[in-house]
This record gives C-alpha cells, structure tokens and sequence, in this order.
C-alpha cells in the first residue's frame, strides 16, 4: 500500500535500456497540453550525484551535512544522504514528494512494487515480459509480438499519444 501517494499514481515498468526515458519525454508534454500537471518519481539503479564539486552545496554535503536543501526563485533541490545504502522504497521516497499542486505521479522503475503500472517490452532486448508475473501491470505498451497471450491493452510504444490517452482514461483526466 502506497499510503504516501495522495494522487493518482502510474508506473512505468521496464528492464534498463528499454525506453521508459525516452517514452516518458514524449508523453509528459501531451499530458501537460491536456492540462495534466504531473510529478515524477524516478528510481535510479546506480550511484548518483546532482550536486557538483566546487558549488557550495556539494563542499556543505560533503563537510558533513547530512540533508542540503538549494532553493531558489525557480526551483528547490534536496541532497540527502542515506546513513545506511539501500535500494529505496517508493512509499518513502512519496513522503518527500509535493502533491499539492499536481493532478499525477509517474513513477519510472520501482518495477518490484505493487502499484498500477505499464510495460514497456522490447522482445529484441532479450528480456522476460514482466505482466505475467505482476497482476499490477495495466498495459503493455511495445514494438513487437508479446510472448504471451494477455487481455491487458496493447499499445504502440512509439506512440506516446496512444499512451497519454490511456492514462487519462484510466484516471478520468480526459
């Protein structure tokens, strides 16, 4: 149960290098065209870094600042370092999430979780569809035949409006 999700929330669910970026970089401006404002929650794999050496919030973080918040006119960023490393929980990564003033929450990766998501499946990428096993999995959107009889909607991955269109059906935002 995502308690910390107080919107509608939609996963993209994909092995890495199967499009979900690229995807998402073509739906969001449909969605936002339809007046949908979104927010994104975005699992990275790898360690990462925002912040860059020689700015001041990076030599702060790294002096022993735990949590660095750089807020501006325009934008805040919030470092937080893990005294523990662990893969995240999409659960307490939403509690850092502001809500207010969005209408959706797409997720990129989490694909282990129990949440409302849809496939991306490449079969020239080799990898095992994920919708057989995941009774989460709303759609599969790919380029190719599936490997396995489904009833779930079917969509064109390089057809983002295809996408948007289901994700506003799917949550009433139509």
């Amino acid at each position: 149960m995502l308690s910390n999700a107080h919107k509608p929330l939609l996963g993209f669910a994909a092995y890495s290098g199967v499009g979900k970026t690229t995807l998402l970089r073509a739906v969001l401006p449909i969605l936002l065209d339809a007046g949908i404002r979104t927010a994104l929650v975005k699992h990275a794999h790898h360690d990462f870094d925002i912040d860059q050496p020689g700015k001041d919030s990076y030599e702060l973080r790294k002096a022993g600042a735990s949590s660095v918040l750089v807020s501006s006119a325009r934008r805040r960023a919030l470092m937080t370092d893990h005294a523990v490393p662990a893969d995240p929980l999409l659960n307490d990564e939403l509690a850092c999430l502001p809500q207010d003033d969005i209408d959706l929450i797409l997720v990129e990766g989490f694909r282990h979780e129990a949440f409302a998501k849809i496939e991306l499946y490449r079969p020239q990428a080799g990898h095992p569809p994920i919708y057989p096993g995941d009774e989460h999995v709303i759609a599969v959107a790919t380029d190719g035949e599936l490997p396995e009889t489904t009833d779930l909607p079917r969509l064109d991955i390089n057809k983002p409006a295809q996408v948007a269109e289901l994700i506003m059906r799917h949550f009433g935002l139509a």
